[in-house]
């Protein structure tokens, strides 16, 4: 069986699901190759609107395959380094369901989600320095980000993992829910959001992704931008006409 399933549970919702259980889903290179294959081709694919990413019930992803990296070269490793682009440049809002561990390359895949449903026994941590190495794929700059500088060095500098709920409370989750309403919440997340217009979904993703990096002046004109090229959709006179009609709109992509 494949290390990384793929699933089609409801019209315009994938899932995308880790899948060697045996050593906690950790990342070897087999499974950054097909988590890769995988989002480039629903970042493609007219009929995705919302991409699940989960490791199942028990563990999310304890981290990159220490057997797989011991012995690499520099060039090695740097020729890996592409493959995390097609998550973070998927087109689609991606919703990470974590269960158990998400520690390293683990914690660090569940930030290229655009939201993070946690359980309550969910931890978060970027151990790496215990090792000898330091995090690799948007460990030091996107957890900077999503929680401050002075909690994101105190996890980096310590290797120490965080609870689910202090997670939350820093601004590294989306939601804390009991362990067995994981995949369930992010599958009613993702029903919300394939219900929405595809267009400006997909715009919003883009705009709020574009913007962290850029001024505030300059991301307000990306949002400008998207807000006036949404009014040549279909979907905007839809949605509209529907609010104003006190009726349900149709969307269509278009």
């Amino acid at each position: 069986m494949s290390e990384v399933l793929l699933e089609k549970p409801a019209d315009g919702i994938a899932v995308v699901r880790l899948n060697r259980p045996e050593v906690r889903n950790a990342l070897n290179l087999t499974v950054r190759d097909l988590l890769a294959k995988h989002f480039t081709d629903l970042g493609n694919d007219a009929d995705t609107r919302c991409i699940i990413l989960t490791g199942g019930d028990k563990v999310f992803a304890a981290g990159a395959d220490i057997r797989d990296m011991v012995d690499r070269t520099p060039i090695e490793v740097m020729a890996r380094r592409d493959l995390w682009k097609p998550i973070a440049s998927c087109p689609k809002p991606v919703i990470a369901a974590v269960n158990g561990y998400a520690l390293g390359g683990g914690c660090e895949l569940a930030m290229h989600a655009d939201i993070i449903v946690a359980g309550e026994g969910a931890s978060f941590g970027q151990p790496e320095v215990r090792i000898g190495i330091m995090p690799g794929a948007g460990g030091t700059q996107r957890l900077t980000r999503a929680v401050g500088k002075f909690r994101a060095m105190r996890m980096l500098l310590t290797g120490e993992p965080v609870t689910a709920r202090d997670a939350l409370a820093m601004g590294l989750v989306s939601e804390v829910v009991a362990d067995a309403e994981v995949f369930q919440t992010a599958l009613r997340i993702a029903k919300t959001i394939v219900s929405m217009p595809p267009l400006a979904v997909m715009q919003i993703k883009e705009v709020t992704l574009a913007g962290q990096d850029a001024s505030l002046e300059a991301a307000m004109i990306l949002e400008r931008k998207a807000f006036q090229l949404l009014f040549s959709t279909t979907d905007q006179k839809e949605g509209m006409r529907a609010f104003l009609e006190k009726r349900k709109p149709e969307f269509r992509g278009r």
